[in-house]
């Protein structure tokens, strides 16, 4: 008789059971990281070499990713899938027992439409692990030789988009969010960039500090540092159009000559439990 094991849903409120789950190996979804091959994770890195099948997310991640698949991997590019497509091809690999990674770009978390497919997955019983990656934020503050959290300028990081096609709440609008003047980074809105610079420039002044990392990490990376006054123009000049992040907070007006206020981590006056 098949063993049955049991497993917290989605919500943690109720069970469902995974058939002959013991046999059978579970999905994993990968975070690909910001398009550096050598930026996924050791940990996801290992999960492609082991895999039997990828779907990865073909119009995002770079096929550079691929290099770590074995030969004979079956390699499939989601570009053109709808949901009930992926799930049809993961299952159908599931259940034959081969090994499934669905390789998202960046951290699988963030705009990775991850949970959709979680809900199908667990519909089916068919069991899956997430192995994190880096989002592309922080490729691009790498870029920038950027702190997004510096004491006494900004301790807060928003990852937020425009609401466009795909719609946001109405209390997470750009225009609020700005509000707070912490630091930001904006995904998925370059189509938008003159509505994204007016909306900023409200908040944080026309001639406040911005930045454009496009395809950070990858070899056409390119970094644009600008005034919102001038975004605009700028990333038109560029024909950038996408694959890029918009960033903005009072942290990019902080240079070497007018750093004011250092962490107290270093502080030789202040006393902690490592240095009493």
């Amino acid at each position: 008789m098949a063993k049955i094991l049991k497993k917290k849903n989605l919500s943690g409120n109720s069970e469902f059971r995974i058939p002959n789950s013991e046999f059978k190996h579970p999905v994993l979804f990968v975070g690909a990281g910001p398009g550096d091959p050598e930026l996924i994770t050791v940990k996801g890195q290992s999960a492609l070499k082991a895999a039997d099948m990828v779907i990865y997310a073909g119009s995002l991640v770079p096929e550079g990713l691929l290099q770590w698949t074995r030969p004979g991997t079956a390699v499939l590019s989601s570009a053109a899938m709808d949901l009930e497509t992926i799930i049809k091809e993961i299952e159908s690999a599931h259940l034959n027992g081969k090994r499934v990674v669905r390789l998202h770009t960046g951290d699988p978390s963030l705009y990775g439409a991850i949970f959709e497919q979680m809900v199908e997955l667990q519909k089916r019983g068919i069991p899956y692990k997430v192995i994190p990656g880096v989002t592309a934020a922080f490729a691009a503050a790498a870029a920038l030789g950027l702190e997004y959290t510096l004491p006494e300028v900004s301790q807060t990081l928003i990852l937020t988009r425009m609401a466009g096609r795909t719609p946001v709440p109405q209390k997470e609008n750009l225009a609020d969010l700005a509000e707070h003047q912490a630091s930001m980074a904006i995904y998925l809105s370059m189509s938008m960039v003159d509505d994204v610079a007016g909306i900023l420039a409200g908040a944080y002044g026309k001639n406040a500090a911005c930045a454009v990392v496009y395809r950070a990490s990858q070899p056409e990376e390119k970094v644009i540092v600008t005034t919102l006054n001038k975004l605009a123009e700028q990333v038109e000049a560029e024909k950038i159009t996408k694959h890029a992040l918009i960033i903005v907070g009072k942290v990019l007006d902080v240079k070497p000559e007018n750093l004011k206020h250092k962490s107290k981590l270093y502080d030789s006056e202040f006393k902690h439990g490592c240095r009493p």
